[in-house]
């Protein structure tokens, strides 16, 4: 029996959607509805590549050389983007998770992040995944299984789909932040920017044409119920939502311009974060979790039209 590159699949069903999450990584490989792709994912015999569908844990985004400190003792984890000398997308992203809860249309995936050289705690991480008429939520929880306080941050990267024969170019993008993290070039933040006034203004939509995005975006304008959108939709009006919980305070969009063809541009990158790039090193919305303290965050995925 072929062992697939990500593992166990987990398919679940709910009218005319389908969603695959699977067992490495924990993430989500693909998710159909009415026919059409949501996100722009990945064959059961691939690997996740650029980090596509992963969690993000226990940071997201990049670090700096790998390294930090945390209560007066420096740690230096291992560098995973090497072309820039960050540590990239946290520790679990190649990780297998084991099956806590499956139903038809649900599954709960939880690791056990046990010590190790960077990250010195014991972490347990659940993520569950259920599919309704609504959409897809996504809830993760994350508890300190350890005897003293653990630094803790938590993201997702799904790529929303652009649609058949179509790339990020042709599609409109509504996104609800009010500040963009301006970058160097090695991708890390220098300073925060009101977006008023400039192309990275998406809150009342815009065409994404020829526009290069890679940045983190705050200050995210939300819903009655707290809740931020992002909405992406191609010419014909069909596309997809994002939508995020007060958990997730940050919010990186990422065009895919440096996603290898044929697959650059296809897909829109929407990233929920509990806290901005290179956090462990400035300390910025990192969540201090206590021994035998849990933190929970949720988001979820909408077809429209």
């Amino acid at each position: 029996m072929t062992v697939l590159p990500t593992g166990e699949q987990y398919v679940l069903r709910c009218a005319d959607a389908e969603a695959v999450v699977v067992e490495v990584g924990g993430g989500l490989r693909s998710y159909r509805s009415g026919g059409r792709d949501v996100v722009d994912g990945y064959g059961e015999r691939e690997m996740a590549g650029n980090a596509r569908g992963h969690v993000l844990a226990p940071w997201p985004n990049r670090l700096r050389d790998g390294r930090y400190t945390w209560d007066g003792e420096e740690h230096s984890t291992p560098v995973s983007e090497h072309e820039t000398g960050n540590a990239i997308h946290g520790l679990v992203r190649f990780l297998p998770w084991r099956a806590v809860d499956r139903t038809s249309d649900s599954v709960r995936l939880e690791l056990l992040l046990h010590p190790q050289p960077g990250y010195p705690w014991t972490l347990r991480l659940q993520v569950g995944y259920e599919l309704t008429p609504a959409g897809l939520s996504v809830q993760t929880t994350a508890t300190n299984e350890g005897d003293v306080a653990l630094p803790y941050g938590e993201g997702h990267h799904p790529y929303l789909a652009a649609g058949a024969g179509l790339r990020v170019d042709d599609c409109t993008l509504v996104a609800p932040g009010a500040t963009r993290l301006e970058t160097d070039e090695r991708a890390l933040p220098t300073g925060a920017k009101e977006v008023d006034g400039t192309p990275y203004d998406l809150r009342a939509g815009r065409l994404i044409g020829e526009l290069r995005i890679d940045h983190c975006f705050t200050d995210l304008e939300r819903d009655a119920d707290g809740l931020a959108w992002v909405r992406f939709t191609g010419p014909d009006g069909r596309g997809a939502a994002v939508w995020l919980d007060t958990a997730y305070s940050h919010l990186q969009l990422f065009t895919g311009d440096v996603v290898p063809e044929p697959r650059r541009r296809q897909g829109l990158a929407v990233e929920p974060m509990t806290c901005p790039p290179n956090a462990f090193a400035t300390g910025e919305s990192v969540i201090r979790l206590q021994p035998g303290e849990s933190t929970t965050a949720t988001w979820g995925l909408t077809p429209l039209g």
